[in-house]
C-alpha cells in the first residue's frame, strides 16, 4: 500500500437487522472517506477483518444524498444489503439531512438506491435483478450435494443476482434450513442463499441460511442482498405474502430479522441498526 498521511476521520461500528445490539451483523462505516483512494479503502477494510466495511462521501448525482463505497475483505461490491441500511443509520446519526423528508437517496456501484425510514427502521429499495431464473440441472444437483440433501429437497433454485450472485434455494420448511451441514468441497464458489418457511405462530415466517465461498465456507449472519433477490422471487411467484418477516443468524447465535414489504410498486427490505462503537481512526 502506497504511504500517504494520514488524518483523523469518524468511524463508527453498526449492528445491523436487530434490535438488540450484538446480535445482528456488524458493519464498519468510515463517515468522511474524502481524499482516500481505493487502494487505501480496500486495505482498511481487509483489516477491520469483518464481512463488510463502508466509506462514506459526498454524492456525484444530483438526486443523491450521499455515496457509499462499499468493500469486503478482498472486493469492492456495488451493492450490498446490510451495508445499505448501515450506511444510511450512520449517515444520520452523523447529522445528514435529506433532500425529500423521510426517504435517502443512497448513491453506490449500481447506482441509486432508496432507503426509506419507516416505523422506526430504515428500508432500502430492493435493487432488480440483473440476471433471473431456473438454474441449469448442472448447478442443482451441485447445490444439492453442497447443502448435503437428496435433490428433490430443493423445492426451487434460481439465480437472484443484484450484485453478489446470489442463487437462492427455497426448502419444504425452516427445521430443514436450521439443519442444513454444507459440504465445502461441493459446494464449490457458489453463492447461495437458502430459505423455508415457519409453522403459523412462530413469531416469523421464514428462516433463512447464507453460505459464502472462499478458503473456508463462511456462512453471514444477516444477509440484505440475498433477502431482497428471495422477495422479489417469493413474492412474485405467489410463495410469499407481500409483507413478511425473515430470521436468520439462529445457527449462529445471532437474531437478525428482515422486515420485507411489497408498497409502491417496490420490495422494501428492512431492520433496525444500533451504533455499537462511536470514535475516530487514523486513515
Amino acid at each position: 500500500m502506497t504511504s500517504v498521511a494520514l488524518r483523523i476521520r469518524p468511524f463508527h461500528q453498526v449492528d445491523v437487522f436487530s434490535e438488540v445490539p450484538y446480535l445482528g451483523n456488524p458493519l464498519a462505516v468510515v463517515v468522511d472517506a474524502e481524499g482516500l483512494g481505493t487502494e487505501g479503502m480496500q486495505h482498511f477494510a481487509n483489516w477491520t477483518n469483518l464481512s463488510e466495511t463502508t466509506f462514506l462521501l459526498p454524492p456525484t448525482h444530483p438526486e443523491a444524498d450521499y455515496k457509499v463505497r462499499i468493500f469486503t475483505g478482498s472486493e469492492e461490491f456495488p451493492f450490498a444489503g446490510h451495508p445499505t441500511l448501515g450506511s444510511a443509520h450512520t449517515w444520520l446519526q452523523a447529522g445528514g439531512v435529506p433532500k425529500t423528508e423521510g426517504v435517502l437517496v443512497q448513491e453506490c456501484g449500481a447506482g441509486l438506491v432508496k432507503v426509506k425510514h419507516d416505523a422506526g427502521r430504515l428500508a432500502f429499495a430492493a435493487p432488480p435483478l440483473t440476471r433471473f431464473g431456473p438454474v441449469g440441472d448442472d448447478v442443482r444437483a451441485q447445490l444439492a450435494a453442497g447443502l448435503g440433501l437428496p435433490l428433490d429437497a430443493l423445492r426451487d433454485a434460481s439465480w437472484l443476482v443484484n450484485g453478489p450472485e446470489w442463487i437462492g434455494v427455497l426448502l419444504s420448511s425452516a427445521e430443514e434450513v436450521l439443519a442444513i451441514e454444507p459440504d465445502i468441497v461441493a459446494m464449490g464458489d457458489l453463492k447461495v442463499g437458502v430459505i423455508g418457511p415457519h409453522q403459523p405462530g412462530a413469531g416469523v415466517d421464514f428462516e433463512v441460511r447464507t453460505f459464502i465461498p472462499g478458503d473456508a465456507m463462511v456462512e453471514d449472519p444477516v444477509t440484505g442482498s440475498f433477502n431482497a433477490g428471495a422477495a422479489q422471487w417469493l413474492i412474485g411467484s405467489g410463495r410469499a405474502p407481500e409483507e413478511y418477516v425473515a430470521a436468520q443468524g439462529t445457527v449462529l447465535g445471532r437474531a437478525g430479522r428482515i422486515h420485507v414489504q411489497a408498497a409502491d410498486g417496490e420490495i422494501w427490505v428492512g431492520g433496525a441498526s444500533a451504533t455499537c462503537i462511536q470514535g475516530t481512526v487514523l486513515l
